[in-house]
C-alpha cells in the first residue's frame, strides 16, 4: 500500500500570518513538521502543498518536496487533492492512501501518523483520524476544541464544538469525574478514491452549522474511524501558542 503525506501550508493565516515560516528554536515550523513526518514508518512520500512563493522557496531550500497549489481552496482537503494530482502527474506514481498532516503541528509524533496510515489495512476504513481523552474542563467547554463520539469499533458518530455527550442531571464540574470525553486531533487519512469523491461534495447542513468539514463526510455516508492516541498535540494557531511552545522548550519539555 503506497502512502503519501501531504502538508498543506498557507501564508495568509487570519490569526497568525506567515506562521509556516516562524522560527522555533532555530528551525521553521514547516521544516519541523516535515522532519517529524520523515520519521513515520508507513509513509512513502512527503510533499508540502502551498500557494505561497516564500514557503515554496523555503521548503525547496531545506531539501523538501513542495508543489504550488491554488490560492482559492476553501479547505486543506481541497489543497491535498490538487497536490496529489500534481505529484501523480509529475512522477506517474499512484498512491492508495493520502495523509493530511497539519502544517501547524511542529511536534507531531510519528506514531500518530503511523496509527492513521496503518488503519487502512482494514477495508472498512474510508477516512481515519485521531481522538484523545479530554483531561481539562477548559478544553471540554471550549468551542475551539472539537469533541467527538465513536462506536466501540472507533467509527465516528458525530463531531461537535459543543460538549458531547450531554450528561443529564450532572453538574459540569463533575463531568470529567464520571464520564470519558474525547477531543479530535486534526490529522486525516483518506483512501485516494475517497479523497477525490469528498472534494466534490457540497457543504452540508451540519457542516454549515458547526463549521466542521468532517460532518459533510458523515452526512454523505463515508466511514470515519477515530483511533485513540495519548501523544501530546502542540498546534500553533496564535502568537500566544508560539510563546507557550517556547516556554516548554526552555523548560526542556520539548
Amino acid at each position: 500500500m503506497n502512502t503519501i503525506a501531504i502538508i498543506p501550508a498557507r501564508y495568509a493565516s487570519t490569526r497568525f500570518p506567515g506562521k509556516p515560516l516562524i522560527n522555533i528554536n532555530g528551525i521553521s515550523m514547516i521544516e519541523r513538521v516535515y522532519r517529524q513526518v520523515m520519521k513515520a514508518k508507513f509513509v512513502d512520500e512527503i510533499v508540502v502543498a502551498t500557494d505561497d512563493d516564500r514557503i515554496f522557496s523555503h521548503v525547496y531550500g531545506f531539501g523538501g518536496v513542495v508543489v504550488h497549489t491554488s490560492p482559492n481552496h476553501k479547505s486543506g482537503t481541497d489543497r491535498c487533492l490538487e497536490a496529489l494530482e500534481t505529484i501523480q502527474n509529475e512522477t506517474y506514481q499512484n498512491y492508495d492512501v493520502v495523509i493530511n498532516v497539519q502544517g501547524d503541528e511542529p511536534f507531531i509524533e510519528p506514531e500518530v501518523i503511523d496509527i492513521v496510515a496503518s488503519s487502512f489495512q482494514d477495508k472498512n476504513v474510508d477516512i481515519a483520524t485521531i481522538k484523545q481523552k479530554i483531561d481539562s474542563i477548559d478544553d471540554l467547554k471550549s468551542p475551539n476544541v472539537v469533541k467527538l463520539t465513536t462506536t466501540k469499533s472507533n467509527k465516528a458518530l458525530y463531531f461537535s464544538r459543543s460538549i458531547i455527550p450531554y450528561v443529564k442531571n450532572e453538574d459540569l464540574k463533575k463531568y470529567l469525574q464520571n464520564e470519558t470525553f474525547f477531543k479530535h486531533i486534526g490529522i486525516y487519512g483518506y483512501r485516494t478514491n475517497v479523497l477525490k469523491e469528498i472534494a466534490t461534495e457540497n457543504i452540508s447542513k451540519l457542516e454549515d452549522a458547526e463549521k466542521l468539514e468532517q460532518l459533510r463526510w458523515i452526512e454523505n455516508d463515508y466511514k470515519i474511524y477515530a483511533f485513540e492516541s495519548d501523544a501530546k498535540s502542540y498546534a500553533i494557531d496564535t502568537v500566544e501558542d508560539l510563546e507557550n511552545i517556547e516556554k516548554l522548550i526552555e523548560k526542556g519539555i520539548l
